[in-house]
C-alpha cells in the first residue's frame, strides 16, 4: 500500500533574523497543531529549517500547499534587494512528496524508514542551496513515485502549481490558504475583515479556479492508489 512522505525546506532561511526565524518556528508549530486537527497526518519540524510529514496519498497535494501559502503570507519585513531573501519571499519552502511503501513508521518514536521519505528526501538534498552566495531556483515543489508514467503527469501539474503559488502575494496566499481549507469567500472575508469583492479578486488573480481543477484531479488520482 502507497503512503505519502512530505519533506520541506525553507528557502533562504539563513536569510532570516533570528527573531524572525524564532517567529516562523512558532508559526509552524501552530500550523502544525491545525493540520494534525483537520488531517490524519505525522508532522515534525526539525533544525527550524526542514520538515517531514507522514500523510495519505489523497491529501498530500493540499497538505503540502497548505504549508507553502502559509509561509508565503507571513508577511515579514525583509529585505527584497538581497537576492536570498527574495527567494524566501517568493518561494517560502520547497516541498517535496514521495510516494512508496514505508517499511518503518513510528509516530511516537518518530521513526520513518521506506521508499516515501527516501523519494521525498532525495528531491530535496537535489536542490540544497545552504552556504551559497547565489541561488537559483526554478521550482519549489516536487513529486516522486516509481511508476515512470504517472510520475511524469503528476509532475507536470506541480511545475504549473507552482508557477502560479510563486506569483502570489503574502496577501493572495492567505486567500489561496483559506480556498485549500475549503473556506467559502464570505468566511474567508470575515477572517481576514475585508469584503467578499476583494476576497473574489484575490481568488481571480491568483487563478484558483485553475488551481483548485488540478488539485482535484491529483487528489483524485492519488486516492485511487491508498
Amino acid at each position: 500500500m502507497y503512503k505519502a512522505v512530505i519533506s520541506g525546506d525553507i528557502v533562504a532561511y539563513t536569510s532570516l533574523s533570528d527573531s524572525q526565524k524564532e517567529l516562523l518556528e512558532k508559526k509552524l508549530k501552530q500550523l502544525f497543531r491545525v493540520l494534525e486537527k483537520d488531517y490524519d497526518i505525522f508532522i515534525r519540524l526539525i533544525k527550524g529549517d526542514y520538515l517531514e510529514a507522514v500523510v495519505k496519498p489523497e491529501e498530500a497535494l493540499r497538505i503540502a500547499l497548505l504549508i507553502k501559502t502559509y509561509i508565503k503570507s507571513l508577511d515579514f519585513d525583509i529585505n527584497t534587494e538581497d537576492s536570498r531573501s527574495k527567494h524566501f519571499k517568493i518561494y517560502g519552502i520547497r516541498l517535496a512528496i514521495g510516494m512508496g511503501t514505508l517499511d518503518r513508521f513510528d509516530a511516537e518514536k518518530g521513526i520513518i524508514d521506506g521508499k516515501a521519505i527516501y523519494r521525498s528526501g532525495r528531491l530535496i538534498s537535489a536542490q540544497h542551496t545552504h552556504n551559497k552566495k547565489k541561488i537559483h531556483i526554478k521550482q519549489s515543489l516536487f513529486f516522486s513515485i516509481e511508476d515512470a508514467d504517472l510520475d511524469k503527469e503528476i509532475n507536470a501539474f506541480f511545475v504549473l502549481i507552482d508557477a502560479l503559488l510563486n506569483q502570489a502575494t503574502a496577501r493572495q496566499s492567505v486567500v489561496i490558504y483559506y480556498k485549500l481549507k475549503g473556506l467559502a469567500e464570505n468566511e474567508i472575508a470575515e477572517i481576514l475583515k475585508v469584503s467578499r469583492s476583494v476576497v473574489n479578486r484575490q481568488a481571480i488573480s491568483t487563478n484558483w479556479y485553475a488551481l483548485n481543477m488540478a488539485i482535484n484531479y491529483i487528489e483524485y488520482t492519488m486516492k485511487k492508489l491508498s
